[in-house]
């Protein structure tokens, strides 16, 4: 079952998953990145492109997603370069980081996570990256977004790779796909759902769920535990 945990990081919610069964987890594009504690180890989940089903490397894991943006930062390694993937910790850190994370992990998953991220972040301001997000999330046009920053579009897509996984008109598309999946979660008509989100009708809706889903709105809805986007 997955549960959400208090935690006090900006942009990071903190989360555990246990006895996810032999179906596994459905996991859906989301714009964010994971550091993951299992019984085996420590791994990274990069952005994700698509959906899929995953079981979790042990009984019990336990994670911190990262805002879209903010994962490359905590983990020193560019987002696209682990888009649609799933790597241990070893694989990116020195040998010495990960071991030093590890032993911590053993008395507190949660706890040695959470220290690693604020370390790493320090004092830092928000990266502009998060900014990004948040004006795509907000609705905003890709061309606007980059006239705000004093950007061209391609300047935009080249940042945005390095920061998201993908250029941000994907950001953009599951974003909104996101905040479109979230509405009909709280029971709003799908036709609503289309309009708030700013899809041309239902019916691009629903291209764009089957798209990035690969499935139907209503079969999204109907998944037991489908207030999660991602476990592992």
């Amino acid at each position: 079952m997955y549960r959400e945990l208090p935690i006090a990081l900006p942009g990071t919610v903190a989360w555990s998953v246990d006895a996810l069964g032999s179906g596994g987890a459905f996991v859906l594009p989301d714009g964010c990145m994971d550091l993951i504690w299992h019984e085996g180890g420590i791994l990274v989940a990069g952005p994700d492109t698509r959906a899929h089903r995953t079981t979790a490397a042990g009984p019990r894991a336990i994670g911190l997603r990262f805002a879209p943006g903010l994962g490359p930062t905590v983990l020193g390694v560019a987002a696209d370069e682990l888009r649609d993937t799933r790597v241990e910790l070893n694989q990116l850190w020195s040998d010495a980081a990960v071991r030093r994370l590890s032993d911590a992990a053993e008395r507190d998953p949660l706890d040695a996570l959470a220290g690693e991220v604020r370390r790493r972040l320090g004092a830092a301001d928000p990266p502009v990256e998060a900014t990004i997000a948040a004006r795509l999330a907000a609705g905003v046009s890709v061309a606007e977004v980059a006239s705000a920053l004093g950007w061209s579009v391609r300047k935009l897509h080249r940042k945005s790779l390095v920061a998201f996984g993908y250029g941000p008109k994907m950001l953009d598309r599951v974003l909104r796909f996101d905040r479109a999946l979230s509405a009909a979660r709280a029971g709003v008509g799908f036709a609503r759902v289309a309009a708030d989100a700013g899809y041309a009708d239902q019916s691009h809706l629903a291209r764009e769920v089957r798209a990035l889903a690969g499935e139907s709105l209503s079969e999204l809805l109907s998944q037991p535990g489908s207030a999660a986007n991602r476990s592992t």
